[in-house]
């Protein structure tokens, strides 16, 4: 089985997150970057479908943007069979709209039976990119995977899938397909910086060029603001009785109780 999957890498929101003098974007020029983090988990269901369910092999697809590199290493530590990078020299990232254009290309030319996104990223605005780029690539979609089981002879997946309320479907669906990974069946392994640091030396990131997709929005983003400051929490301090005392005070000034 051939397995695509998406890997992407996101500003890093535990660092300070700073708005371009534009006022339309997040100025990333000393952003901190990470790994996508529901993509992490589709590379994980990736390899845990590799290592339990038959010979499989494992492709990665990336943009050439933020500390890119990194992550794709990681990635073959981990078990990436191959790695291929797209040269994007850019100072933002693609829309999403766009980003699934160039993605599609590169998984088009894989022939891939499995295609694995993550379903979200903090830093998509009008859409999530799993379900673009399967319309992109003529596939069928299923969302908010938390699991995914392929047949031995390939021709199907049964995927569980999450709904509102934690309600899972369990489905079987014909591939190839695309799926959006919200979990996968065990969080991502760690990897030792010695095995990223040998993966350097031995694996190979090569670089497809893809056509310019062409920009399309449905939002235009006017100004991005902070969010305002609110009033601080109040800590109450006292006695068990004190304080319970002070909560139903404060409830029947909100008007919860009589």
């Amino acid at each position: 089985m051939k397995i695509a999957v998406v890997v992407r890498q996101v500003p890093d929101l535990i660092e300070p997150v700073e708005i371009a003098d534009s006022g339309k974007a997040v100025d990333l020029e000393g952003a901190a970057f990470r790994a996508n983090e529901a993509d992490d988990l589709a590379l994980e269901q990736a390899i845990l479908i590799k290592e339990k369910f038959g010979p499989s092999a494992v492709t990665v697809v990336a943009l050439d943007f933020g500390d890119i590199d990194n992550t794709l290493y990681a990635a073959a530590a981990k078990g990436a069979d191959r790695i291929i990078k797209i040269p994007y020299d850019q100072a933002q990232p693609p829309a999403p709209k766009q980003a699934a254009a160039m993605y599609a290309e590169v998984i088009r030319s894989l022939g891939a039976d499995l295609v694995l996104v993550g379903t979200y990223a903090h830093d998509e605005l009008e859409s999530t990119l799993a379900p673009l780029v399967a319309l992109k690539l003529d596939l069928p979609f299923v969302g908010v995977v938390r699991g995914v089981r392929p047949s031995a002879d390939g021709s199907i997946a049964t995927v569980f899938k999450e709904f509102p309320g934690a309600a899972v479907a369990k489905m079987n669906v014909k591939l190839p397909a695309l799926l959006g990974i919200l979990s996968a069946d065990e969080p991502p392994r760690y990897v030792p910086v010695s095995r990223i640091r040998s993966a350097m030396k031995t694996a190979k990131i090569e670089e497809q060029e893809v056509g310019a997709a062409a920009l399309t929005s449905v939002a235009t983003i006017q100004r991005l603001h902070h969010p305002a400051v609110g009033q601080r929490a109040e800590i109450l301090q006292g006695s068990v009785d004190q304080v319970a005392a002070k909560i139903v005070s404060i409830l029947r000034e909100k008007g919860v109780l009589k």
